[in-house]
């Protein structure tokens, strides 16, 4: 809600809706490239043309620093709402696809372009209140970016304007409150799976819960294969693809085919080398290589001999 919004954030938003052009939600971010942007109006982040990255900037949750820097702490954590409570499987996963679009920023290196939104409802009760609708929505001319990645704090710093500033921890601390995030416990993981973790088991686990959402099913062969690992079989038991799984997570990055692997790539019109980045964490994300494309998967070893 507006009185939720700091004076300086609303203060462009109001020049903006009042001196631009009259143009709805939905046309907003298909003006900025969003393909498709009236079936995606509702996402909280999308890739569009250009490889260009927009999110969402919820105006009730950005902070004003020192020196008036604009910035947007949010959690890690797709699971749990703001205020507290468990999120619906839809908006659990339109947070991950969020959370997978900063972190591909973050990799790239690349700024983020921003629409700001302002809401109907307070913004602790926007994904329970059925009243709930957007209120204002206007497209940003300042470039956005990461400043901070923090799986062990469970959060993601987004600043508006130039590199080189970050909030100090007063402001940080502040934001979190704003933004409901409550400490984790002193024995608590982090977000993110590092290179102790099985990484192996938890891409298996990305890879069948992707798949089952198209119906299909995954499992692992009961005898050993010296070609692959794991299938995917439709509702009628139809092998569709052979996978060979791997995983890789921060301190985590490096992996190997066995001869016998890659002769079968390039003989079997199945197989696919299934590679989850960021296992274990709300940005894992995943990318299937053939056999002529394999050595282009990043991370992999190259072939001996």
């Amino acid at each position: 809600m507006d009185k939720e919004v700091a004076p300086a954030v609303l203060a462009v938003i109001n020049e903006k809706r009042l001196s631009g052009d009259k143009r709805t939600p939905v046309e907003i971010i298909a003006k900025m490239g969003v393909f498709d942007a009236r079936d995606k109006a509702s996402d909280l982040a999308w890739l569009a043309t250009g490889d260009n990255i927009i999110v969402t900037i919820w105006a009730e949750l950005v902070s004003v620093g020192e020196g008036g820097r604009w910035f947007l702490l949010e959690s890690l954590d797709p699971l749990h709402r703001i205020g507290g409570g468990e999120r619906t499987d839809l908006r659990i996963q339109r947070t991950k696809d969020r959370i997978q679009l900063i972190k591909r920023a973050l990799d790239a290196d690349q700024p983020l372009r921003a629409v700001l939104q302002t809401n109907r409802v307070a913004i602790a009760d926007i994904e329970t209140d059925k009243a709930a609708r957007m209120s204002v929505r206007v497209p940003d001319d300042e470039p956005w970016h990461v400043a901070v990645w923090s799986p062990e704090q469970r959060h993601v710093v987004l600043v508006r304007g130039p590199r080189g500033w970050v909030p100090n921890e007063a402001e940080v601390q502040a934001a979190r409150g704003r933004a409901g995030i409550v400490d984790a416990a002193p024995d608590a993981p982090a977000i993110e799976v590092g290179g102790g973790g099985d990484l192996h088991s938890a891409a298996l686990d990305h890879l069948t819960r992707h798949f089952a959402g198209y119906g299909y099913k995954t499992e692992l062969l009961e005898a050993p294969n010296p070609g692959y690992e794991a299938e995917v079989r439709d509702k009628k038991g139809k092998t569709l693809l052979k996978l060979v799984v791997k995983g890789t997570a921060t301190g985590a990055t490096g992996y190997a085919l066995t001869a016998a692997q890659r002769a079968f790539a390039r003989r079997d019109p199945q197989w696919r080398l299934a590679v989850v980045s960021d296992v274990g964490s709300p940005a894992a994300q995943h990318k299937l290589y053939n056999g002529a494309d394999m050595d282009k998967a990043p991370g992999l070893a190259p072939e001996l001999g």
